[in-house]
C-alpha cells in the first residue's frame, strides 16, 4: 500500500472517513463515481462526466460483498487494483476512496432495509438480497463521501430506479449516464473480462438480434409473447440460459405492452457468467 500511496501522490487516496473528513471538508460540487474497480470504458465516461460538470472527483473502489447472493461470483468477481489506479492517475482524478469491508461497515445500521414486493422484479427476483446490499452500500458511501452528485450508468436501469426511490432523503443527486457499447453492441461491463473470445461473440449476437426485434415490434404486436417466443428460443442454444426478457415501463418499471416510454430488459447467463442489457 506505500508503493501505491507514493506512486498516485498526484491523486489523493483515502482509506477511511478521517481522510474523507479532512481531504473533502472545504470541497463544493464533487461529483462522485462508484465503482468495484476493474475499471473500463463505461466507467471512464462516467469520470469525464463528473470531471465535466463538477470541481472536484472523488471514485471508489469496493468490491461489495453483501451485493453478492452467490459466492464463488464475489470470489471471481474481476480486480485489478494497480490498473486501475493507473487509469485514475491518468484521468486526473482528484481523490481515490479505498475503503476496507471494515471501514464500509464499522457502524451498524438502525433498520434493516426492506425492498417492497413489487419492486422484486427483474434483477431482485432472481438476486436475493442484492438490491439490499446495493442500497445499503450506496447510503454508506453517500453519508462518508457527502457528494454534491453521483455518477452512474443505465445498464444498471433497476438499480437507479431502486436508488433513487429508496435513498429520497439524500441530497445527492443521481445523474444517469448513456450505455457505452463495444462496436459488436455489448455493453461494457466488468464481467465481459470472464467470457471466452466465441462466449463474447455469442452473447454479442444475442444483444444485436433483440436490438433487432425490438426494431420490428409494432403496435399490433402481443409484445409479451414475442419476448417469451424468442426467450425460449435462445434458451435452446448450447451454454445459454435466459433469466428473463421483458418490456417494462421507464417511468415505473411495470410490464407494459406498449414501446413508448419502454425498454427491453433482459437477463441471460452464457456458462457461469451473468449479463444484463437494457434498450
Amino acid at each position: 500500500m506505500f508503493y501505491l500511496l507514493k506512486s498516485f501522490i498526484q491523486m489523493k487516496i483515502l482509506l477511511n472517513k478521517n481522510d474523507l473528513n479532512e481531504a473533502l471538508e472545504n470541497v463544493s460540487n464533487l461529483g462522485f463515481v462508484p465503482t468495484m474497480g476493474s475499471l473500463h470504458k463505461g466507467h471512464i465516461s462516467l469520470i469525464k462526466e463528473s470531471k465535466k460538470k463538477c470541481n472536484k472527483t472523488i471514485v471508489s473502489i469496493f468490491v461489495n460483498p453483501k451485493q453478492f447472493n452467490n459466492k464463488n461470483d464475489f470470489k471471481k468477481y474481476p480486480r485489478n487494483r494497480k490498473k486501475d489506479l493507473s487509469i485514475l492517475k491518468r484521468l486526473k482524478v482528484n481523490y481515490v476512496y479505498l475503503p476496507t469491508v471494515k471501514e464500509i461497515y464499522r457502524v451498524k445500521r438502525s433498520s434493516r432495509i426492506i425492498i417492497s414486493k413489487k419492486d422484486k422484479i427483474l434483477c431482485a427476483k432472481y438476486r436475493k438480497g442484492h438490491f439490499e446490499g446495493v442500497i445499503d452500500v450506496m447510503e454508506r458511501l453517500i453519508e462518508n463521501i457527502k457528494p454534491q452528485k453521483i455518477f452512474m450508468g443505465e445498464k444498471d436501469f433497476q438499480q437507479l430506479y431502486l436508488l433513487k426511490k429508496y435513498l429520497r432523503k439524500h441530497s445527492s443527486k443521481i445523474i444517469e449516464c448513456r450505455i457505452i457499447r463495444e462496436k459488436n453492441k455489448l455493453a461494457l461491463s466488468s464481467r465481459n473480462s470472464l467470457l471466452q473470445k466465441r462466449e463474447k461473440n455469442l452473447a454479442a449476437k444475442l444483444i444485436t438480434n433483440i436490438m433487432k426485434l425490438k426494431r420490428k415490434l409494432n403496435k399490433g404486436s402481443n409484445i409479451k409473447k414475442v419476448l417469451n417466443k424468442t426467450g425460449n428460443e435462445i434458451n435452446k442454444l448450447q451454454n445459454v440460459k435466459i433469466e428473463y426478457l421483458e418490456l417494462r415501463n421507464i417511468k415505473n418499471l411495470k410490464i407494459s405492452n406498449k414501446l413508448k416510454n419502454s425498454k427491453i430488459f433482459v437477463s441471460f447467463y452464457i456458462n457461469n457468467v451473468r449479463l444484463i442489457d437494457n434498450f
